[in-house]
């Protein structure tokens, strides 16, 4: 069997222009009867998510679900369980940490319009509600030229599109979860009032590229802690690639202004080892900021979620 990237869900295309992460905790009450409902919820996903796709075909619906260790174990038992996938553990640094935060279901849906992002979970959330309660729902957009709210281009150091699938989709190496991939959804809450104190001249050395044409800086000239010094991973001398979808998100009212971090990879090791290349790096971007929560899920391939749906994956 061949990867087939029309067989994933979309993990390896566009952040979108309107944005809605939410995560779900199992209630864990009545196994089985938890078991019967998120089937019934993952038929209905598919089934309308078919449907948005034609009543809003221009806008570019893009979605994703996935479930978390802990939340595969629950649910599916008896069945084998993608070889990467675990349960995600806070990282502590030398001076920082990257804590963990509880979720079980993660859904992350787009699309050019707010209005087609709300129906499509205004549709889905009554197929939940009974069997797991919401622990958090980041709404985030895009930024100008898809800036990061920080003002630097993101997504810079991402595959070409041509090339994106093969490191987003999982292939081969594990057979039965083929065109699946995993998630690493990522809060962070940046105090932008020290943040935008700082020079520009200063800022482009702590991201390592320049803030109005994106152009890399000479390793000379960034921070030994820029942060695309700190965020590389390297296996065997050659350097890595996950897919990142960063969003920008804001609430005012709470004071909560940041990156929604967002990425797709093949293997879960080499999200890992960029994660933990930031934690021992003490990465400039911590410095103004705090890591709210974060969380690993499996995003399965399409025909994996129909089997999950018709309730022939236990």
């Amino acid at each position: 069997m061949s990867v087939k990237p029309s067989e994933a869900q979309d993990v390896w295309k566009d952040a979108g222009e309107n944005v809605l992460f939410e995560v779900f905790k199992l209630k864990r009450q009545d196994q089985a009867k938890e078991q019967a409902g998120i089937q019934e919820f993952v038929s209905r996903f598919q089934a309308i998510v078919r449907s948005m796709r034609i009543r809003a075909n221009e806008d570019h619906v893009r979605t994703t679900l996935g479930f978390s260790s802990k939340a595969w174990d629950y649910l599916f038992p008896n069945a084998n369980k993608p070889k990467e996938l675990e349960d995600y553990e806070t990282l502590k640094g030398p001076k920082y940490e990257m804590p963990a935060a509880a979720g079980d279901i993660f859904i992350h849906l787009r699309a050019d319009r707010e209005t087609v992002v709300y129906e499509m979970m205004n549709q889905l959330r009554p197929f939940l509600v009974d069997y797991a309660d919401l622990v958090d729902e980041t709404k985030g957009f895009r930024y100008f030229e898809g800036r990061a709210i920080i003002g630097f281009i993101d997504g810079t150091e991402n595959p070409m599109v041509e090339e994106a699938a093969d490191y987003a989709i999982v292939g081969d190496e594990d057979p039965e979860f083929e065109n699946g991939s995993y998630a690493f959804a990522q809060k962070w809450r940046h105090h932008m009032d020290i943040w935008d104190k700082l020079s520009t001249e200063t800022q482009e050395k702590a991201v390592g590229r320049k803030k109005f044409s994106d152009l890399e800086l000479e390793d000379g000239e960034k921070f030994n802690n820029a942060h695309n010094v700190a965020s590389q991973a390297k296996i065997n001398g050659v350097e890595q690639k996950i897919i990142r979808m960063n969003v920008p998100f804001s609430d005012p009212a709470t004071g909560n202004t940041g990156t929604y971090f967002i990425g797709y990879s093949r293997y879960w090791k080499v999200t890992k080892l960029m994660l933990q290349n930031m934690m021992a790096k003490n990465d400039y971007l911590l410095t103004f900021s705090d890591i709210l929560g974060g969380q690993l899920f499996f995003i399965p391939s399409r025909p994996l979620l129909e089997k999950i749906g018709d309730g022939e994956f236990k």
